[in-house]
């Protein structure tokens, strides 16, 4: 279907608003008569906290680059292997730095399983809607007010799965669980209120929580606990989260060592197992959800879906994937740009290595042009190294034949 490599290109790079504008507004008329709608999880996920869905984990894919083309590979995936349990989403801190707001994110999704002739429901999710402990300490209003901005914007494109991560505000100097959790429990509250207020009428948008902060100390059931006790008074009776974050071990995007390879990370799987049973036994949610994933080795994926894990986040690896088969000319043109544009983010213990490791991931919104009109030889490389990883996730994720799953919860 040329037309719609047309569109998108248009609709994402075009200098003329009118004609990006339009472009976009066809690319969602032609996915809606085609089949393709975007959706919510919530309902699923409330059957898996009632035991009516088990079995699986789903992968939610964080696309940084090459979006389009990366869609594809999922859709053309999901469509050989009979996968409707997966998501997109992009974190608030990735939108900025790869320079995707959410409507050009989803816009870029659609086009895709529209290409691929995927039919059903498509999940796009906002991750990590973070707020900074810094700002709020400052100005707490403010703070949430720029969450409630960006949930709005989302929520208009279609984003109908939003990840709050008021995880940064818990405070584990205080000595009670439950003004460790306070702010955390509060703020989450009020977002989901907030959430319900936007949320389309035919819609209930699904909600995470989140309880550990990803890269810090590991979750408990205490802290679980704590966290639904400040949170489920505030917001009534309206949906709340489906749900909760927790962390395991992992830190985002893995701990490179000097020589540039990744540190191994143990995980404590005991805190999804043990966390996510609570969560559907006592509270009804889906489960818990793993981040901070996709850079761990491929032979411990197997674990997840062992420890019901609901949900993982898989975002570094697809990055480094791009960056180690990228063509020697646009990597070098991109070192280049983070030697002139990083500097001042080097530390004096940092190795070359390092360095480039931590901040290439800035270079993806400047490049973001170049990269997505790459030749298909360039590209190849990357596509199908993307397309072996990703056919290994579902296949490890045991998220074949899931599209009676998501038809049905839609």
């Amino acid at each position: 279907m040329p037309e719609i490599d047309e569109l998108i290109n248009t609709a994402i790079f075009s200098d003329d608003i009118k004609a990006s504008e339009m472009a976009r507004s066809n690319i969602r008329k032609i996915a809606s008569e085609s089949g393709i709608y975007l959706s919510s999880l919530h309902n699923l996920y409330m059957a898996f906290g009632r035991g009516k869905v088990s079995g699986f984990t789903i992968p939610a894919l964080n696309i940084r680059t090459l979006t389009y083309d990366t869609a594809r590979i999922v859709f053309r995936l999901a469509r050989t292997n009979e996968v409707g349990a997966f998501i997109f989403e992009i974190a608030k801190s990735e939108m900025k730095y790869t320079h995707q707001r959410p409507d050009e994110y989803a816009i870029s999704i659609l086009a895709a399983a529209v290409k691929e002739q995927y039919v059903g429901p498509v999940y796009i999710q906002g991750d990590h809607f973070q707020l900074d402990k810094e700002r709020f300490d400052a100005d707490s209003k403010s703070a949430i007010d720029e969450i409630k901005k960006l949930i709005s914007e989302s929520i208009k494109a279609g984003f109908y799965n939003i990840d709050i991560d008021a995880s940064t505000l818990v405070e584990l100097s205080n000595s009670k669980l439950s003004e460790q959790q306070a702010d955390n429990s509060r703020v989450s509250a009020e977002l989901t209120n907030f959430i319900r207020e936007v949320e389309p009428r035919n819609i209930t948008v699904s909600v995470g929580g989140e309880i550990g902060h990803i890269g810090g100390k590991n979750s408990n059931i205490e802290d679980f606990e704590a966290f639904m006790q400040g949170y489920l008074p505030l917001i009534g009776s309206r949906p709340g989260i489906s749900k909760v974050s927790v962390q395991t071990g992992t830190s985002h995007g893995g701990i490179v060592m000097e020589d540039g390879t990744l540190k191994d990370i143990p995980l404590d799987f005991s805190v999804l197992s043990k966390i996510g049973s609570l969560a559907r036994m006592k509270y009804g949610l889906g489960g818990a959800v793993q981040h901070g994933a996709s850079t761990l080795p491929n032979f411990v994926f197997k674990e997840f879906v062992k420890n019901q894990t609901l949900e993982i986040h898989l975002a570094t690896g697809f990055q480094n994937i791009v960056f180690e088969n990228l063509d020697l000319t646009v990597l070098k043109e991109i070192k280049e740009w983070i030697r002139t544009n990083c500097d001042t983010e080097r530390t004096a213990k940092m190795s070359d290595e390092q360095f480039y490791y931590k901040l290439r991931k800035k270079a993806l919104g400047p490049f973001k042009e170049m990269l997505w009109m790459m030749t298909d030889r360039q590209k190849k490389p990357i596509l199908d190294s993307l397309s072996t990883q990703i056919l290994f996730l579902f296949e490890a994720l045991q998220v074949s034949n899931t599209t009676g799953f998501t038809k049905a919860y839609a």
